[in-house]
């Protein structure tokens, strides 16, 4: 097997273990807060990321040969999505809000396919058009679904928390960028910085969190669930670096269309949420429409030398 093989390997494996984290990111809010919750976890993976590279003093100097572009830009969207994803999970006013404020972020892989374009200098067809108008379809469908289907009840939808769904917005479209940018930036033959933007995460989340006040209790399910989002995390972002710069980038991005599908069952089953017909139907469209924007894009070609 070669290495780009095992690169592609690992961004499916991250894509799996994302599937979990807004069900473990909801139920932890509910009991110590958003920033609390999202600062322990994120504290507990730093210092696991910190002890591997303890273990490991190699690792240190090869940040210092790193584009400054790379740690200052990447590690910046970094940090931002994770407190937006954060946020917005806390501002959810109910756990089935929370399933359309996961669906919301869950369009940085079309997104992500989209900023290919202009940052990765990739090609489309017409076929792109109509994948992104299914993705935003399957979105709209699935927050108006007590509502017929117009942009006056979508509109008024978004009214209702305009924080969340904005913040969830921003959270689809940093990443999306950072997916890109990390590959432009670094190179598919550098390094990653993870094991220092997660730490660095954390350290934001603690210090917005002393900003704050957020009604705490913890328990021993809430330091599970904090222990367990924490490893999560921490597997999940490192496969994901590595795929992003030494993968099939475009074969990751079209496999991980599937996340709000997984996502959705894994919240539905552990936040015991009951799911509308509209949802389903939305959730599919919006893979469906995700699938179509991959299978559009394709590289430019080299040019006569």
């Amino acid at each position: 097997m070669t290495r780009v093989d095992l690169s592609t390997g690992s961004g499916l494996g991250a894509i799996l273990l994302w599937s979990a984290t807004f069900a473990f990111a909801r139920s932890l809010s509910e009991q110590v807060g958003p920033l609390t919750g999202g600062a322990a976890a994120y504290l507990i993976a730093g210092s696991l990321c910190l002890l591997r590279l303890a273990t490991s003093p190699a690792s240190w100097s090869r940040f210092l040969r790193l584009p400054r572009l790379y740690l200052f830009g990447c590690g910046s969207l970094f940090v931002f999505y994770t407190a937006a994803v954060y946020l917005a999970v806390g501002l959810a006013q109910s756990r089935e809000q929370l399933l359309e404020i996961a669906l919301v972020n869950y369009l940085w892989p079309a997104l992500t396919i989209l900023f290919s374009l202009c940052l990765l200098k990739k090609q489309a067809t017409l076929w792109l058009i109509l994948g992104t108008i299914l993705a935003l379809t399957g979105v709209c469908l699935v927050m108006t679904q007590d509502t017929g289907v117009s942009w006056m009840s979508f509109a008024g939808h978004v009214q209702s928390n305009p924080a969340a769904y904005g913040l969830a917005l921003a959270a689809a479209i940093s990443w999306a960028l950072y997916s890109n940018l990390t590959r432009r930036w670094s190179g598919p033959e550098g390094d990653g910085a993870v094991e220092l933007f997660i730490p660095a995460t954390g350290l934001i989340l603690l210090a917005l969190r002393l900003l704050t006040t957020e009604p705490t209790g913890w328990s021993l399910r809430a330091v599970g669930e904090a222990s367990g989002l924490a490893a999560v995390t921490t597997l999940a972002y490192l496969l994901w670096d590595v795929s992003m710069r030494k993968g099939n980038l475009l074969l990751v991005v079209a496999c991980s269309y599937f996340t709000p599908l997984l996502s959705t069952v894994v919240s539905c089953f552990y936040l015991r949420v009951s799911p509308s017909p509209k949802l389903w139907i939305g959730c599919l469209l919006l893979v469906s429409g995700s699938l179509m924007t991959w299978r559009s894009v394709f590289d430019r070609p080299a040019p006569p030398s």
